[in-house]
């Protein structure tokens, strides 16, 4: 058996300090998370973190710099979160959400702590925190090669 971590990329973004998070339907209910999700073949960590944010919440953001990269390991699954900051570009209030979305929602980072039982992973507020001591790291940090 060949054992692989799932790649997952987010964005946090901010606007007049409140936080974009989705809230999601899933097996364990309805969740609180960042624009996330699973690198998708043939696309770079930024791409993916772009992409994830447009269609979870129907923000196209500029990623600038990389916030940091988590590892979270559950009883059976080994998940690398690599979640990226950056200006918001536009938004598009008519575009339907990913199926499982409920709605994008902005929430100050008191209320996402009040809300840490309902968050998917541990990751969702350590981002955030992160976010707020002001960790940042160039996205020349980042090497990716493409074979032609």
């Amino acid at each position: 058996m060949i054992w692989k971590p799932n790649t997952t990329v987010a964005a946090v973004l901010e606007l007049d300090g409140k936080f974009l998070l989705v809230e999601e339907n899933t097996s364990q209910g309805d969740l609180f998370n960042q624009p996330a999700g699973h690198l998708e073949p043939g696309e770079s960590l930024v791409e993916g973190a772009i992409r994830e944010a447009l269609e979870e919440s129907a923000y196209t953001f500029e990623p600038k710099t990389l916030i940091g990269i988590y590892q979270w390991r559950t009883q059976n699954t080994t998940y690398l979160r690599f979640a990226f900051t950056g200006p918001i570009l536009s938004h598009d209030p008519q575009r339907k959400l990913d199926t499982g979305i409920i709605r994008a929602i902005w929430l100050s980072p008191d209320e996402i702590r009040a809300e840490k039982n309902r968050h998917r992973s541990p990751m969702v507020c350590q981002c955030i925190e992160d976010y707020l001591d002001g960790r940042r790291y160039p996205l020349d940090i980042i090497t990716h090669w493409e074979d032609a």
